[in-house]
């Protein structure tokens, strides 16, 4: 027992003393190159975990942002005939409505609501200029708190407990198009099939909404169903589809595919990522950039403290070999170079966190970071902070440098101690 406290104590001042050496080495007051390349290796670590937090961050954000976006506007998962062969942006093949369909969906535990909607070519004209349009028509059980960040001014369209409204949402893009503001009146023509004359209607703009994307700013308005209904002499049931809004969106797939299954023959189930892939198909390369940027950076890291602690080494050979000649074993001069660079490691890791972080919430609250909207979607950089990836950043750096930390340390092991003291 005598004999087990004697080896544990040992074994306790040898890793106090790595520990001591090593601290006394890391934050050496005297100027040397060593102290210079310890730096230079923390401001590197620090910029790799920073630059990591963000990239996650900023991607996550734009991620988010994006497909909320879509989701919004046009919900998750959307049900009408099967017309495999028709683009997204386009007219409908009319469906009669089956509230049986809706019921037993708005049962699913996965679905929110149940809404129905439908489309139709249309002109808008003022007396400078025409606009081609996509009429969406809602009925007054639509959910406008969906796309409530989308109003930029005025009010949703009301809609009449008979006939039809006249009111019309309208994009701040086609706003500045036909330069008509709130309040006012324009003529719409409502594309007939055939050779049949259009219908025109005057309509009240009670809104204006702004999505961000050019793909829905520039097609879409927002109206009543029942004004479609009567102006192509639709029977009261026939609409263009459903959209179906559910509770989590990481189950979009599965949701779709359960959904499809209970649908009437000729019906089909879709999600927004089968009608849109241009825009999923980007945000799906964003995740790509990431893992890259990541990889990257990860390597960066490394790289500079394997070769700070190289110059370590090299800079020490002297003390090396003085521990040696007094009898010091490999594993307690491997230990000192390991705890340095746990060190540096470290704090690398601490001050890329606090900045990488700070700038994430600086951004939150000030938006500081501007994009141009045309191109992102969006007039501010999104930020969408994620702790467990934080958290994976930072275990994952600290872990890797850990175990590339073997390779400077090991050459330690082949300093001579005679030679190594009358190193210069």
């Amino acid at each position: 027992m005598q004999m087990n406290y004697l080896h544990n104590l040992v074994k306790a001042f040898k890793l106090n003393l790595s520990f001591f050496i090593s601290r006394r080495i890391a934050f050496n007051k005297e100027s040397s190159f060593s102290k210079f390349i310890i730096r230079l290796s923390i401001v590197a670590t620090t910029i790799s975990v920073a630059t990591m937090i963000l990239s996650l961050s900023f991607i996550n954000g734009f991620q988010k942002v994006i497909s909320d976006k879509v989701y919004s506007f046009w919900g998750h998962i959307r049900i009408q005939r099967i017309e495999p062969y028709k683009v997204s942006i386009a007219e409908e093949s009319l469906i009669k409505a089956d509230e049986g369909i809706v019921k037993q969906l708005t049962q699913y535990a996965e679905v929110k609501y149940v809404q129905p909607f439908a489309t139709r070519s249309a002109i808008l004209k003022t007396s400078e200029t025409l606009e081609g349009i996509l009429f969406k028509g809602v009925d007054k059980n639509y959910h406008f708190e969906g796309i409530e960040d989308f109003r930029l001014k005025g009010n949703w369209p009301k809609h009449k407990d008979s006939g039809y409204s006249i009111d019309i949402m309208i994009s701040e893009f086609m706003s500045h198009k036909l330069k008509k503001n709130i309040g006012e009146d324009l003529l719409i023509y409502f594309i007939q099939p055939g050779d049949v004359q259009p219908k025109t209607r005057k309509l009240h703009i009670t809104g204006i909404f702004r999505t961000g994307i050019d793909l829905y700013d520039k097609t879409y308005v927002i109206g009543d169903l029942n004004l479609l209904r009567k102006v192509y002499e639709w029977d009261s049931d026939i609409i263009g589809g459903y959209e179906v809004v559910i509770n989590q969106p990481k189950i979009i797939l599965s949701t779709s595919e359960k959904i499809y299954t209970v649908l009437p023959p000729g019906w089909t189930s879709r999600t927004m990522a089968e009608l849109y892939p241009e825009i999923f198909d980007w945000l799906q390369l964003q995740s790509t950039n990431k893992y890259i940027l990541i990889t990257v950076m990860s390597i960066v890291a490394i790289i500079n403290l394997i070769t700070c602690l190289l110059i370590m080494v090299l800079e020490r050979t002297r003390m090396i070999g003085l521990l040696k000649a007094i009898g010091s074993n490999d594993g307690l001069i491997q230990r000192i170079f390991i705890i340095q660079g746990s060190i540096i490691t470290a704090t690398g890791i601490m001050a890329g966190l606090l900045i990488g972080l700070g700038i994430s919430f600086i951004q939150l609250k000030t938006g500081f970071i501007t994009l141009n909207e045309e191109a992102y979607y969006m007039r501010t950089a999104p930020i969408d902070i994620i702790w467990w990836q934080v958290g994976s950043v930072c275990l994952a750096t600290f872990v890797i440098s850990m175990l590339m930390l073997c390779i400077p340390s090991l050459i330690s092991k082949k300093i001579n101690p005679v030679k190594a003291i009358q190193f210069r």
